[in-house]
């Protein structure tokens, strides 16, 4: 069986993943005490950078770290860190260490540039039935799979907001490929989450993860990012409150992304937009979440039906992809190639 070929090669890529980010520890050698150190770490911050991308007011909130400390902290964290600024060549350079993970369709890689990014978020949304879950569980097996362009496989975190995560799915796409299912399942980390709060707290857990195994986890799954914002918050006069929760909550999966170099795929849900009719708009329906997750998120993809088992893809925002759409089909081993 094929299944060593997605353990193995992670192994010899740790030595040199391991210096993408400086650790935490480091503050003791300048005079931070190991409990503080701690109380950073049980709040998802283990890094020298997730040092500089949490505010003082943040810091401040932990609890037993005074204002005196936060200063101390943050002055050690400018002293470790790079200088802030760098050349687009420097920038260049750093940007080679991203992969791209296989969608299981060679049409959908193409129109994605070849995958879904590390150090971005990623978010397809469309109506139900459109594959946006059977993308996510395709992802689950090809995120473990190396390829040719030097991507060594890894690890995957799945949050599932829905209820629709299905270990039997992972299996007969794992056959597809010819990997061993257990091997393919034991290297999913899974969790459910409940309310938008306990989506959030899930953040601390899943960075704590990445920590403890570095450039082991290769993907960060979210589906969906808006069903629990939906429920828990309702109506205009809870809506500001909502955006600011779910801006924080993205703002956290983007520095994640990029603290550990993973790729962070989200999926969205739809909703009808009745002001669209009287603009005469071809489609009234619009992803949800408003303004704070169009910007949050690196590329956007809109799925929608085709005939048969066929869905078809589309660039709705990216920074750096031509505005275009694939065709690929759901079967029984995951999202695959469509047959035309």
């Amino acid at each position: 069986m094929e299944d060593q070929v997605v353990a193995e090669p992670q192994l010899q890529s740790d030595d040199e993943e391991e210096s993408f980010f400086q650790d935490i520890d480091q503050l003791q050698n300048h005079g931070i005490n190991v409990a503080d150190i701690k109380k950073l770490k049980q709040s998802g911050i283990c890094t020298i950078k997730g040092i500089q991308m949490t505010t003082r007011k943040k810091l401040g909130n932990i609890k037993g770290i005074s204002e005196a400390k936060v200063d101390k902290i943050k002055e050690v964290a400018a002293k470790l860190c790079a200088v802030a600024f760098q050349t687009a060549l420097e920038y260049a350079d750093k940007r080679k260490q991203v992969f791209k993970i296989s969608t299981g369709s060679t049409e959908l890689n193409k129109l994605l540039g070849g995958g879904i990014e590390s150090m971005a978020i990623t978010e397809a949304f469309g109506e139900f039935r459109t594959g946006k879950t059977q993308l996510s569980h395709t992802l689950c097996v090809t995120a473990q799979l190396p390829t040719e362009t030097g991507y060594t496989g890894g690890k995957v975190v799945f949050i599932d907001t829905e209820n629709t995560f299905r270990p039997d799915r992972l299996r007969s796409i794992a056959d597809r490929f010819n990997l061993d299912q257990s091997a393919v399942l034991d290297n999913v980390l899974y969790a459910r989450a409940y309310t938008s709060e306990h989506q959030y707290e899930l953040m601390d857990f899943v960075a704590a993860k990445f920590y403890e195994e570095p450039g082991v986890f290769k993907l960060m799954i979210v589906d969906s990012i808006m069903a629990l914002f939906r429920v828990d918050f309702s109506g205009r006069g809870e809506l500001a409150d909502r955006q600011q929760k779910l801006a924080q909550l993205l703002s956290r999966l983007q520095k994640m992304a990029e603290e550990y170099n993973v790729a962070c795929f989200l999926t969205n849900q739809m909703t009808a937009d009745p002001g669209a009719t009287m603009s005469f708009q071809a489609d009234p329906k619009k992803p949800i979440g408003g303004h704070i997750l169009a910007h949050a998120s690196t590329t956007r993809v809109m799925l929608r039906k085709g005939r048969a088992e066929n869905r078809i893809a589309k660039i709705y925002d990216s920074p750096d992809l031509p505005e275009n759409e694939a065709t690929f089909a759901i079967s029984g081993g995951g999202i695959v190639d469509a047959k035309e």
